[in-house]
């Protein structure tokens, strides 16, 4: 277990980076939603610049922190990384989150590109501009989701969380006050 003062600075910038990835994605959005209703080649253009941007110096950087951070505190807290299955949730959750990220990347940077060297029309790319603003939102839900986990934490112990608490509750009294 982690000294209290290391575990509330891992969980400070835990919930810091996850806020942040949050919050970075709602600008996110909102920038591919103006994208995609831009009638101004230029406006468009700014947009899509912008995204690819937010995309790589902010979202990614986060979701890399929120996901290290979250595994360093189910390591070196009581809740563990394979215990309880909210946390395991968590770290699949974000773990995809952020290997989608990457892939969601590539054609944000394709957009950057193509309005860079060509004045974007209303309906050109249109199904990749809907695409972006599918895949942010669903990115929003993603990180909404770990965050009600992480509040309401519900029970239930995955089958190593079990065989963990069935091996400490028959422990001999002197080896569990050893152990903790």
């Amino acid at each position: 277990m982690m000294p209290p003062a290391v575990r509330k600075a891992a969980l400070v910038i835990h919930i810091i980076s996850s806020v942040g990835w949050l919050g970075a994605i709602a600008g996110f959005l909102t920038l591919a939603v103006a994208g995609l209703t831009a009638g101004d080649p230029q406006l468009a253009r700014a947009m899509y610049l912008g995204m690819n941007m937010i995309g790589w110096m902010i979202i990614f950087p986060l979701s890399l922190a929120s996901l290290v951070t979250g595994i360093v505190q189910a390591l070196g807290t009581v809740w563990g990384l394979f215990r309880h299955y909210w946390v395991l949730i968590k770290l699949v959750i974000t773990a995809l989150a952020t290997l989608l990220l990457l892939v969601h990347l590539q054609p944000v940077t394709a957009m950057a590109d193509m309005a860079l060297s060509t004045d974007l029309g209303p309906l050109d790319m249109n199904a990749m501009r809907v695409q972006l603003v599918f895949d942010a939102a669903a990115a929003m839900l993603a990180l909404l989701v770990t965050t009600v986990l992480s509040v309401y934490k519900p029970r239930g112990l995955t089958r190593h969380g079990q065989r963990l608490s069935n091996k400490q509750h028959t422990l001999p009294r002197s080896s569990k006050s050893a152990s903790t």
